[in-house]
Protein backbone atom coordinates (compact mmCIF):
# COMPACT_ATOMS: atom_id res chain seq x y z
CA UNK A 1 0.00 0.00 0.00
CA UNK A 2 1.65 3.28 -1.20
CA UNK A 3 1.05 6.19 1.03
CA UNK A 4 -0.11 9.84 -1.20
CA UNK A 5 2.25 12.15 -0.60
CA UNK A 6 -0.77 14.67 1.43
CA UNK A 7 -1.52 11.82 3.80
CA UNK A 8 -2.10 12.63 7.25
CA UNK A 9 0.55 10.99 9.40
CA UNK A 10 0.68 11.03 12.78
CA UNK A 11 3.95 10.43 14.68
CA UNK A 12 3.47 9.44 18.41
CA UNK A 13 6.54 10.41 19.96
CA UNK A 14 8.03 13.13 17.89
CA UNK A 15 9.80 14.73 19.97
CA UNK A 16 12.25 11.76 21.30
CA UNK A 17 15.06 10.13 19.83
CA UNK A 18 13.63 7.63 16.71
CA UNK A 19 10.33 9.81 16.75
CA UNK A 20 11.79 13.41 15.90
CA UNK A 21 14.11 11.22 13.36
CA UNK A 22 11.47 10.30 11.27
CA UNK A 23 9.70 13.27 11.39
CA UNK A 24 12.28 15.03 9.52
CA UNK A 25 12.74 11.61 6.81
CA UNK A 26 9.20 11.65 6.04
CA UNK A 27 9.75 15.68 5.20
CA UNK A 28 12.69 15.04 3.23
CA UNK A 29 10.35 12.93 1.56
CA UNK A 30 7.96 15.24 0.43
CA UNK A 31 5.60 14.50 3.44
CA UNK A 32 4.37 17.40 5.25
CA UNK A 33 0.78 16.70 6.30
CA UNK A 34 2.37 15.21 9.67
CA UNK A 35 1.17 15.95 13.47
CA UNK A 36 2.81 15.45 16.52
CA UNK A 37 1.58 16.19 20.02
CA UNK A 38 3.94 16.87 22.94
CA UNK A 39 2.73 14.52 26.27
CA UNK A 40 1.58 18.08 27.91
CA UNK A 41 -1.02 18.30 24.91
CA UNK A 42 -2.02 14.29 24.66
CA UNK A 43 -1.12 12.27 27.42
CA UNK A 44 -1.33 9.03 25.47
CA UNK A 45 -2.21 6.87 28.68
CA UNK A 46 -5.60 8.62 29.22
CA UNK A 47 -7.59 6.39 27.06
CA UNK A 48 -10.14 9.78 26.89
CA UNK A 49 -7.75 12.04 25.50
CA UNK A 50 -6.17 9.37 22.73
CA UNK A 51 -9.67 8.57 21.13
CA UNK A 52 -10.70 12.71 21.60
CA UNK A 53 -7.08 13.18 19.27
CA UNK A 54 -7.96 10.56 16.79
CA UNK A 55 -11.57 11.68 16.81
CA UNK A 56 -10.35 15.20 15.67
CA UNK A 57 -7.33 14.31 13.39
CA UNK A 58 -8.57 11.42 11.34
CA UNK A 59 -4.61 10.13 10.60
CA UNK A 60 -3.99 8.26 7.21
CA UNK A 61 -1.05 6.58 9.33
CA UNK A 62 0.60 5.98 12.55
CA UNK A 63 3.95 5.77 14.02
CA UNK A 64 4.02 4.77 17.59
CA UNK A 65 7.37 5.80 18.48
CA UNK A 66 6.22 6.68 22.06
CA UNK A 67 7.21 4.87 24.65
CA UNK A 68 8.13 4.87 28.77
CA UNK A 69 12.13 4.22 28.10
CA UNK A 70 15.80 3.99 30.68
CA UNK A 71 18.46 2.11 31.32
CA UNK A 72 19.29 -0.62 33.80
CA UNK A 73 18.90 1.81 36.60
CA UNK A 74 15.50 2.87 35.62
CA UNK A 75 14.05 -0.92 34.85
CA UNK A 76 15.09 -1.35 38.20
CA UNK A 77 13.59 1.60 40.44
CA UNK A 78 10.46 2.12 38.54
CA UNK A 79 9.08 -1.32 37.52
CA UNK A 80 5.46 -1.27 37.27
CA UNK A 81 5.39 2.23 35.67
CA UNK A 82 7.70 0.19 32.67
CA UNK A 83 5.05 -1.96 31.83
CA UNK A 84 1.83 -0.25 32.83
CA UNK A 85 2.45 2.81 31.43
CA UNK A 86 3.86 1.24 28.16
CA UNK A 87 1.00 -0.98 27.98
CA UNK A 88 -1.82 1.96 28.38
CA UNK A 89 0.18 4.02 25.35
CA UNK A 90 -0.23 0.76 22.90
CA UNK A 91 -3.52 -0.55 24.07
CA UNK A 92 -5.19 3.19 23.79
CA UNK A 93 -2.93 4.44 20.11
CA UNK A 94 -3.45 1.06 18.58
CA UNK A 95 -7.30 0.35 19.57
CA UNK A 96 -8.04 3.50 18.35
CA UNK A 97 -6.02 3.61 15.28
CA UNK A 98 -8.21 0.68 14.54
CA UNK A 99 -11.72 2.36 15.19
CA UNK A 100 -11.01 5.28 12.95
CA UNK A 101 -9.49 2.92 9.77
CA UNK A 102 -6.15 4.16 9.85
CA UNK A 103 -4.52 2.47 6.36
CA UNK A 104 -0.98 2.15 7.89
CA UNK A 105 0.62 1.73 11.95
CA UNK A 106 4.12 1.22 12.20
CA UNK A 107 4.73 0.18 15.62
CA UNK A 108 8.15 0.49 17.32
CA UNK A 109 9.52 -2.08 19.83
CA UNK A 110 13.03 -2.70 21.47
CA UNK A 111 15.34 -6.43 20.84
CA UNK A 112 15.31 -6.83 24.68
CA UNK A 113 12.03 -8.66 23.94
CA UNK A 114 14.00 -11.49 22.95
CA UNK A 115 15.30 -14.14 25.83
CA UNK A 116 18.15 -13.35 27.98
CA UNK A 117 19.92 -16.21 26.78
CA UNK A 118 18.79 -16.27 22.75
CA UNK A 119 20.82 -17.73 20.00
CA UNK A 120 22.78 -15.23 18.36
CA UNK A 121 22.45 -13.15 16.21
CA UNK A 122 19.00 -13.19 17.36
CA UNK A 123 16.04 -14.00 15.01
CA UNK A 124 12.79 -13.08 14.86
CA UNK A 125 11.73 -16.12 15.29
CA UNK A 126 13.64 -16.65 18.89
CA UNK A 127 10.55 -14.74 20.19
CA UNK A 128 8.96 -16.73 23.43
CA UNK A 129 11.21 -19.93 23.36
CA UNK A 130 12.89 -19.10 27.09
CA UNK A 131 12.92 -16.73 29.72
CA UNK A 132 13.54 -12.89 29.27
CA UNK A 133 16.09 -10.58 31.10
CA UNK A 134 15.26 -10.28 34.31
CA UNK A 135 16.64 -5.92 34.92
CA UNK A 136 14.21 -5.15 31.38
CA UNK A 137 11.79 -7.45 32.31
CA UNK A 138 8.39 -5.23 32.67
CA UNK A 139 9.67 -3.19 29.36
CA UNK A 140 10.49 -6.52 27.28
CA UNK A 141 6.63 -7.87 27.96
CA UNK A 142 4.97 -4.70 27.46
CA UNK A 143 7.21 -4.32 23.99
CA UNK A 144 5.71 -8.02 23.42
CA UNK A 145 2.29 -7.14 23.64
CA UNK A 146 2.88 -4.93 21.29
CA UNK A 147 3.66 -6.62 18.72
CA UNK A 148 0.75 -9.41 19.30
CA UNK A 149 -1.82 -6.52 19.21
CA UNK A 150 -0.30 -5.43 15.84
CA UNK A 151 0.04 -8.89 14.53
CA UNK A 152 -3.13 -10.13 16.21
CA UNK A 153 -5.48 -7.04 14.77
CA UNK A 154 -3.60 -8.04 11.18
CA UNK A 155 -5.16 -11.90 11.58
CA UNK A 156 -8.05 -10.96 13.13
CA UNK A 157 -9.34 -7.81 10.86
CA UNK A 158 -6.87 -7.71 7.73
CA UNK A 159 -5.25 -4.16 8.89
CA UNK A 160 -1.45 -3.34 7.63
CA UNK A 161 0.22 -3.05 11.39
CA UNK A 162 3.68 -3.47 11.45
CA UNK A 163 5.74 -4.14 14.54
CA UNK A 164 9.80 -3.11 13.87
CA UNK A 165 12.24 -3.71 16.66
CA UNK A 166 15.47 -1.71 16.44
CA UNK A 167 18.92 -2.36 18.01
CA UNK A 168 20.28 -0.14 20.67
CA UNK A 169 19.95 3.14 19.20
CA UNK A 170 21.56 6.80 19.86
CA UNK A 171 21.84 9.79 17.95
CA UNK A 172 20.50 13.77 17.93
CA UNK A 173 17.64 14.10 20.21
CA UNK A 174 18.67 11.00 22.44
CA UNK A 175 18.49 11.21 26.51
CA UNK A 176 21.46 12.03 28.02
CA UNK A 177 19.96 12.37 31.86
CA UNK A 178 21.89 10.52 33.98
CA UNK A 179 18.83 9.02 35.78
CA UNK A 180 17.08 7.14 32.75
CA UNK A 181 19.65 7.37 30.04
CA UNK A 182 20.49 4.30 27.85
CA UNK A 183 24.34 3.48 28.20
CA UNK A 184 25.58 5.13 24.88
CA UNK A 185 24.43 8.88 26.20
CA UNK A 186 24.88 7.92 30.22
CA UNK A 187 28.86 6.70 28.98
CA UNK A 188 29.45 10.07 26.88
CA UNK A 189 27.70 12.13 29.39
CA UNK A 190 29.56 11.05 32.41
CA UNK A 191 32.91 10.65 30.63
CA UNK A 192 32.34 14.21 29.79
CA UNK A 193 31.86 16.08 32.82
CA UNK A 194 34.62 13.53 34.65
CA UNK A 195 36.99 15.48 32.45
CA UNK A 196 35.60 18.55 33.12
CA UNK A 197 35.80 18.43 36.72
CA UNK A 198 39.73 17.55 36.09
CA UNK A 199 39.86 20.35 34.01
CA UNK A 200 38.33 22.36 36.92
CA UNK A 201 35.78 24.15 33.82
CA UNK A 202 33.15 25.02 35.88
CA UNK A 203 31.55 27.42 33.42
CA UNK A 204 30.98 24.39 31.25
CA UNK A 205 29.81 22.03 34.33
CA UNK A 206 27.38 24.42 35.29
CA UNK A 207 26.40 25.78 31.60
CA UNK A 208 25.61 21.07 31.60
CA UNK A 209 23.62 20.90 34.75
CA UNK A 210 21.78 23.71 33.85
CA UNK A 211 20.55 22.18 30.69
CA UNK A 212 20.00 19.35 31.86
CA UNK A 213 19.44 19.00 35.98
CA UNK A 214 19.65 16.04 38.36
CA UNK A 215 15.69 15.25 40.13
CA UNK A 216 17.28 12.78 42.72
CA UNK A 217 16.31 9.60 43.27
CA UNK A 218 15.17 8.29 46.71
CA UNK A 219 18.34 7.04 47.59
CA UNK A 220 20.99 9.96 46.58
CA UNK A 221 18.15 12.68 47.88
CA UNK A 222 18.44 11.37 51.25
CA UNK A 223 21.99 12.54 51.07
CA UNK A 224 21.70 15.77 49.11
CA UNK A 225 18.32 16.43 49.46
CA UNK A 226 14.84 16.23 47.18
CA UNK A 227 15.40 19.44 44.88
CA UNK A 228 16.69 19.41 41.87
CA UNK A 229 20.72 19.44 41.10
CA UNK A 230 21.73 22.08 38.61
CA UNK A 231 24.39 24.35 38.13
CA UNK A 232 22.91 27.05 40.18
CA UNK A 233 24.31 24.76 43.36
CA UNK A 234 27.67 25.04 45.05
CA UNK A 235 30.17 23.66 43.99
CA UNK A 236 30.08 20.97 46.68
CA UNK A 237 26.35 19.82 46.77
CA UNK A 238 27.17 19.25 42.88
CA UNK A 239 30.11 17.21 43.23
CA UNK A 240 27.97 14.96 45.49
CA UNK A 241 25.76 14.51 42.78
CA UNK A 242 27.95 13.89 39.95
CA UNK A 243 29.74 11.32 42.21
CA UNK A 244 26.08 9.37 43.18
CA UNK A 245 26.23 9.02 39.61
CA UNK A 246 30.17 7.63 39.23
CA UNK A 247 31.58 10.90 38.36
CA UNK A 248 34.15 12.17 39.74
CA UNK A 249 37.63 13.79 38.86
CA UNK A 250 39.52 11.94 36.03
CA UNK A 251 37.58 9.07 36.80
CA UNK A 252 34.18 7.26 36.24
CA UNK A 253 32.53 4.18 37.71
CA UNK A 254 30.34 2.44 35.59
CA UNK A 255 28.24 -0.77 35.98
CA UNK A 256 28.74 -4.46 35.54
CA UNK A 257 32.73 -5.79 34.56
CA UNK A 258 32.12 -4.36 30.45
CA UNK A 259 31.23 -7.89 28.81
CA UNK A 260 28.43 -7.95 27.26
CA UNK A 261 27.98 -7.32 23.52
CA UNK A 262 25.96 -4.87 22.36
CA UNK A 263 24.74 -3.53 18.72
CA UNK A 264 24.17 0.00 18.32
CA UNK A 265 22.51 1.71 15.01
CA UNK A 266 22.25 5.48 14.38
CA UNK A 267 18.63 7.21 14.73
CA UNK A 268 18.41 8.95 11.68
CA UNK A 269 19.59 5.13 10.35
CA UNK A 270 16.55 3.76 12.03
CA UNK A 271 14.23 6.83 10.88
CA UNK A 272 15.55 5.49 7.56
CA UNK A 273 14.45 2.07 7.41
CA UNK A 274 11.19 2.61 9.65
CA UNK A 275 9.98 5.35 6.72
CA UNK A 276 11.14 2.81 4.26
CA UNK A 277 8.93 0.24 5.58
CA UNK A 278 6.30 2.49 6.51
CA UNK A 279 5.88 3.28 2.78
CA UNK A 280 6.66 0.40 0.72
CA UNK A 281 6.30 -2.92 2.72
CA UNK A 282 2.99 -4.35 3.57
CA UNK A 283 2.00 -7.09 6.48
CA UNK A 284 1.27 -9.79 3.18
CA UNK A 285 5.14 -9.47 1.96
CA UNK A 286 6.08 -10.45 5.68
CA UNK A 287 4.43 -13.23 5.42
CA UNK A 288 5.07 -14.11 1.82
CA UNK A 289 1.30 -13.67 0.87
CA UNK A 290 1.16 -11.27 -2.45
CA UNK A 291 -2.62 -10.46 -2.29
CA UNK A 292 -2.97 -10.56 1.40
CA UNK A 293 -6.34 -8.61 2.04
CA UNK A 294 -7.99 -11.62 -0.42
CA UNK A 295 -7.19 -14.35 1.71
CA UNK A 296 -9.77 -12.41 4.75
CA UNK A 297 -12.95 -12.65 4.63
CA UNK A 298 -15.84 -9.56 5.84
CA UNK A 299 -12.30 -6.77 5.81
CA UNK A 300 -13.33 -3.57 6.36
CA UNK A 301 -13.42 -0.99 3.98
CA UNK A 302 -14.55 2.25 5.93
CA UNK A 303 -13.59 3.52 8.76
CA UNK A 304 -17.17 2.62 10.96
CA UNK A 305 -16.55 -0.34 13.47
CA UNK A 306 -19.89 -2.02 14.94
CA UNK A 307 -18.24 -4.49 17.54
CA UNK A 308 -22.12 -5.95 18.36
CA UNK A 309 -22.33 -7.25 14.44
CA UNK A 310 -20.00 -10.06 13.00
CA UNK A 311 -20.45 -8.78 9.34
CA UNK A 312 -17.33 -6.26 8.36
CA UNK A 313 -15.10 -8.38 10.95
CA UNK A 314 -12.09 -10.12 9.12
CA UNK A 315 -10.27 -13.65 10.37
CA UNK A 316 -7.93 -15.39 8.62
CA UNK A 317 -8.54 -18.75 6.88
CA UNK A 318 -7.57 -21.66 8.70
CA UNK A 319 -5.94 -23.11 5.94
CA UNK A 320 -2.78 -20.32 6.42
CA UNK A 321 -1.53 -22.40 9.62
CA UNK A 322 -0.02 -20.46 12.21
CA UNK A 323 1.30 -17.29 11.36
CA UNK A 324 3.21 -15.41 14.15
CA UNK A 325 6.65 -13.46 14.80
CA UNK A 326 5.74 -11.12 11.80
CA UNK A 327 7.95 -8.39 13.19
CA UNK A 328 11.10 -7.07 11.42
CA UNK A 329 14.36 -6.50 13.42
CA UNK A 330 16.80 -3.32 12.74
CA UNK A 331 20.14 -3.41 13.08
CA UNK A 332 23.54 -3.08 11.84
CA UNK A 333 24.25 -7.33 12.40
CA UNK A 334 27.78 -5.60 14.17
CA UNK A 335 28.47 -5.78 17.61
CA UNK A 336 31.42 -5.14 20.60
CA UNK A 337 31.45 -5.10 24.24
CA UNK A 338 30.53 -2.26 26.85
CA UNK A 339 34.32 -1.81 27.51
CA UNK A 340 35.30 -1.45 23.71
CA UNK A 341 32.50 1.18 23.43
CA UNK A 342 33.76 3.10 26.67
CA UNK A 343 37.07 2.92 24.79
CA UNK A 344 35.44 4.39 21.68
CA UNK A 345 33.91 6.74 23.84
CA UNK A 346 37.03 7.91 26.19
CA UNK A 347 39.23 8.52 22.60
CA UNK A 348 36.07 10.58 21.48
CA UNK A 349 35.91 12.89 23.78
CA UNK A 350 39.48 12.90 24.68
CA UNK A 351 39.50 11.85 28.36
CA UNK A 352 42.42 10.79 29.91
CA UNK A 353 41.10 9.67 33.04
CA UNK A 354 40.32 6.35 34.62
CA UNK A 355 37.19 4.02 33.74
CA UNK A 356 36.36 1.58 36.57
CA UNK A 357 33.94 -0.81 36.72
CA UNK A 358 31.71 -2.00 39.36
CA UNK A 359 30.89 -5.61 38.85
CA UNK A 360 28.71 -5.41 41.99
CA UNK A 361 26.41 -3.92 39.54
CA UNK A 362 24.16 -6.04 36.66
CA UNK A 363 25.45 -6.36 33.37
CA UNK A 364 22.26 -6.55 31.78
CA UNK A 365 21.69 -9.11 29.11
CA UNK A 366 25.00 -10.67 28.03
CA UNK A 367 24.82 -10.32 24.54
CA UNK A 368 22.16 -8.61 22.11
CA UNK A 369 23.23 -9.36 18.24
CA UNK A 370 20.23 -9.52 16.03
CA UNK A 371 19.81 -11.60 12.48
CA UNK A 372 19.18 -8.50 9.80
CA UNK A 373 18.27 -11.18 7.49
CA UNK A 374 14.85 -10.64 6.71
CA UNK A 375 15.36 -6.48 6.94
CA UNK A 376 17.95 -7.26 3.95
CA UNK A 377 15.22 -9.15 1.86
CA UNK A 378 12.58 -6.75 2.49
CA UNK A 379 15.54 -3.91 1.00
CA UNK A 380 17.42 -1.73 3.38
CA UNK A 381 20.62 -1.95 5.13
CA UNK A 382 22.27 0.72 7.30
CA UNK A 383 24.38 3.09 6.47
CA UNK A 384 26.06 5.00 9.73
CA UNK A 385 29.54 3.20 11.12
CA UNK A 386 29.87 3.44 15.28
CA UNK A 387 33.04 5.22 15.20
CA UNK A 388 31.16 7.99 12.87
CA UNK A 389 27.96 7.82 14.99
CA UNK A 390 29.97 8.54 17.96
CA UNK A 391 31.67 11.58 16.94
CA UNK A 392 28.56 12.99 15.48
CA UNK A 393 26.97 12.50 18.53
CA UNK A 394 29.55 13.80 20.57
CA UNK A 395 29.25 17.30 17.89
CA UNK A 396 25.08 17.17 18.87
CA UNK A 397 25.95 16.84 22.45
CA UNK A 398 28.08 20.07 22.49
CA UNK A 399 25.98 21.76 20.75
CA UNK A 400 22.92 21.47 22.04
CA UNK A 401 24.51 22.37 25.43
CA UNK A 402 24.68 26.01 23.54
CA UNK A 403 21.08 25.70 22.67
Amino acid sequence: MTLAKDAKIYIAGHHGLVGSAIWKNLEARGYHNLIGRSHKELDLTNQVEVKRFFDEEQPDAVVLAAAFVGGIMANSLYRADFIMQNLKIQCNVIEQAYLHGVKKLLFLGSTCIYPKNAPQPMCEDSLLTSPLEYTNEEYAIAKIAGLKMCESYNLQYGTNYIAVMPTNLYGPNDNFHLENSHVMPAMMRKVYLAKLIHDNDWNAIRLDMNKRPINPPSALALEIGKQNVDGHNEDERILKALAFYGIEDNKVTLWGDGSPLREFLWSEDMADASVYILLHVDFGEIIGIDKYSSVFYGTRTDGVVDRNNSEGRGGAMPELGEIRNCHINIGTGKELTIKALSKLVKETVDFKGEVIWDETKPNGTPRKLIDVAKLHRLGWTHKVELEEGVKQLYDWYKQSLEG
